[in-house]
């Protein structure tokens, strides 16, 4: 065999070889693209994925958050303030609803009204002690001993101008039986049925105008109260 002839063979021989061996190493994948998750490393997140907030986004925040909070503690002072306002006038008028619940229950158990004093008007002189258009004082023989000094309950102004209503137990020392947050405008008795043996009950009517609020306060809430009182112990 000449040179050029086994020349031949090994070329052939190695070519077939070299193409053997491709086919082994290059796999199932060869000539194909390979999947996305062969040979690849997981790379972190860029861009706005990776990115936190700014200076300016954290300053609108806060200060979006600084705005609301003002508000709504603003708000939660106020209804504070309010219920403390109202409280206050509650016991105040609850002060003006005693000193009334009181007068009215003395009277009614008392007895020999007389409405004559401070008498605005209606004075009829068959009724010596009515007083049909109202009087700002009111006398009368207490329940118990006829012995008893009268009381009386009148209206009057204390030495700051304040309306108030005044009581006596012993018909010289008056004191004040409503608060000093009451501003009392008006207190009118009108006594009627006080002649004895007469078709009429003796019977007083109390109005009772004027405004009360809490103390530091401006707010002020008038008010217009009667009562009425019937002697109990029958007039024969």
């Amino acid at each position: 065999m000449s040179m050029a002839g086994i020349r031949h063979k090994l070329i052939r021989f190695f070519s077939s070889e070299r193409a053997r061996s491709g086919r082994i190493f290059a796999g199932p994948y060869s000539g194909r693209h390979e999947p996305p998750h062969i040979g690849k490393a997981t790379s972190a997140p860029t861009g706005a994925l990776a990115r936190g907030f700014t200076l300016v986004e954290m300053i609108v925040a806060v200060g979006l958050f600084a705005v609301v909070m003002i508000v709504c503690v603003g708000a939660l002072l106020s209804l504070v303030s309010a219920n403390r306002k109202a409280q206050a006038l509650q016991s105040v008028m609850n002060n003006l609803n005693i000193a009334l619940d009181g007068m009215t229950r003395s009277v009614r158990m008392g007895s020999s009204y007389d409405g004559s004093v401070g008498c605005t008007g209606g004075y009829n002189g068959s009724y010596p002690k009515d007083c049909a258009g109202g009087s700002i004082q009111l006398s009368f023989q207490p329940y118990g001993s006829d012995a008893d000094p009268r009381w009386v309950y009148r209206f009057t102004h204390d030495s700051s101008g304040n309306g108030q209503i005044e009581k006596t137990e012993d018909g010289t020392n008056f004191i004040p039986i409503t608060a000093s947050e009451i501003s009392i405008d008006q207190v009118l008795f009108y006594v009627v049925g006080t002649n004895r043996h007469d078709t009429i009950q003796p019977k007083v009517v109390i109005v009772v105008r004027g405004s009360a609020g809490p103390a530091g306060s401006t707010a002020r809430t008038t008010f217009h109260i009667q009562a009425t009182a019937v002697q109990r112990v029958l007039d024969l």
